[in-house]
Formats: structure tokens, C-alpha cells, sequence
């Protein structure tokens, strides 16, 4: 069992499942927390008025999420989720796993962009998330790893470890281009070059696996 599991089977112990109306009530609370974001990006995004536009108790939104932090990055979670299960009803076209990729990852990057204050929100509360929320963090790096490995597309569904090095650099450059250009210090276009250059890591490993 990997270390991953081990972890998974932990929290899975400490945390069973959540009944029907348990998932309802979550999943109400992160829409109103994505509202509220996009209208305002972090600053919006104040507990009393997630309770408030969720229609739950306050204490009841800390038993689900003990700071806006987790909340948002939850929120995150939720936005990849969603991206995840679109790009597998209409995966990238490119010929190469490199062309995949960086389609796949320019296709979150203009969904995000569609939202600026959503997405510097969610940004934002990864930036300062500390160890009490890393189990959160840890669960947004699988998603956004799953959505790359998934746009590859591997014959046998094992990355070697040099392509999973590759996907790392990868998740980090896209996490970065997006810092920089919700900053403002990069435009879509080089955000875009960006991407394309670091995605050719993937091809290159892919040739040496043969």
C-alpha cells in the first residue's frame, strides 16, 4: 500500500461518509462559497455570510469548514472535480500526451479565467493554507494530477517515475503562470507559450519509456 493510501484509508476512518442530506448541505455551502468569490474574490468571502447564503447555521459551516481557507479550497476541489469529469466527456484532441496536456490545462486555465475573482480567491487560500489543511491541499494535487495523467492518456495507465516527475514540473509551472497572471504580470499569450514548453517534459519522457 503507498503512502497515499495509507493516508486515504486514515481520514476514510476518521471521517465516514457523509449521509444524503449531510452532502446536500456541503455542497450548498460551496456554491455559496464560489458566489461569493466570484462576486468579490477572497475578501467576499466571509463565514457568516456563507451560513447566511447556504442557509445553515454558522456553527453548522465550521463543523464542515473550520476557516475560509478550508472552505476555499475545498471550493477548488469542487471547480476540478467539475473540470475533470468535462474533459472526460470531451477529452483534448492533440496528437501528442505533450498536445493533450496543454490543452487540457489551457482549457482550465480560460474556465478560471472566466472567473478572476474566483480563481485568485481559491489561489489565495492555497498560498495560505498551513498543515491543518493539508489534507485538502493534498486532494487538489491528485485531482490536478489525475486531469494531467488522464490527458496523456497511457496505454498501460502506469506512469513511469520519470513522467510522473514531469507532471509534477508541470503542475507547478501552470500553478505559477497562474499566479503571474492574475497579478498581472503575464498575458494569455505567454501563459499559453509557457505551458507548451513545459509540456513538451511529457513527450521527452514518454521516448525514453520506449
Amino acid at each position: 500500500m503507498t503512502a497515499h493510501a495509507k493516508t486515504a484509508g486514515a481520514r476514510a476512518v476518521a471521517s465516514p461518509p457523509l449521509t444524503e442530506r449531510q452532502e446536500a448541505r456541503r455542497r450548498r455551502i460551496l456554491h455559496a462559497s464560489a458566489q461569493l468569490a466570484s462576486r468579490g474574490g477572497f475578501d467576499a468571502v466571509q463565514m457568516r455570510e456563507v451560513a447566511e447564503a447556504a442557509g445553515v447555521a454558522l456553527g453548522t459551516l465550521y463543523r464542515y469548514f473550520p476557516s475560509k481557507v478550508h472552505l476555499l479550497v475545498a471550493t477548488m476541489q469542487d471547480q476540478l472535480q467539475h473540470l475533470h469529469a468535462t474533459l472526460r466527456k470531451h477529452p483534448p484532441a492533440g496528437a501528442t500526451p505533450a498536445e493533450r496536456v496543454a490543452e487540457t490545462l489551457m482549457r482550465a486555465f480560460r474556465a478560471l479565467q472566466r472567473e478572476p475573482h474566483l480563481a485568485d480567491a481559491m489561489v489565495r487560500a492555497l498560498t495560505f493554507a498551513d498543515r491543518s489543511v493539508s489534507p485538502e491541499v493534498d486532494t487538489v494535487s491528485r485531482l490536478t494530477t489525475a486531469i494531467v495523467l488522464d490527458a496523456m492518456g497511457l496505454d498501460d495507465g502506469r506512469p513511469t517515475p520519470a513522467q510522473l516527475s514531469a507532471v509534477r514540473v508541470v503542475e507547478h509551472t501552470w500553478h505559477s503562470a497562474l499566479i503571474t497572471w492574475l497579478s498581472g504580470r503575464a498575458s494569455i499569450a505567454q501563459v499559453k507559450i509557457d505551458i507548451e514548453m513545459v509540456c513538451r517534459l511529457i513527450d521527452l519522457t514518454a521516448a525514453e519509456a520506449e
